[in-house]
């Protein structure tokens, strides 16, 4: 009895290779796309979320977990 041999070769698949890459690169060049270059400015940003914190507690249906028992 012979056996026959048979050998499987899988090739990789290439995740960007159904034109994903193309899309990210057209938005990578738009004259809006978000770049990480520049450092956030810490002080702007912090008082800002602040702003942001005081309007939510302003809310009627604001709670905060810390004030559970």
């Amino acid at each position: 009895m012979r056996l026959a041999k048979h050998h499987i070769h899988l090739s990789k698949i290439d995740p960007l290779g159904d034109g994903l890459r193309e899309m990210i690169e057209a938005e990578q060049t738009e004259s809006e796309a978000i770049t990480l270059e520049e450092a956030p400015d810490g002080q702007s940003l912090s008082e800002q979320w602040q702003h942001v914190v005081e309007e939510v507690e302003k809310d009627p249906n604001w709670f905060s977990f810390a004030d559970e028992e």
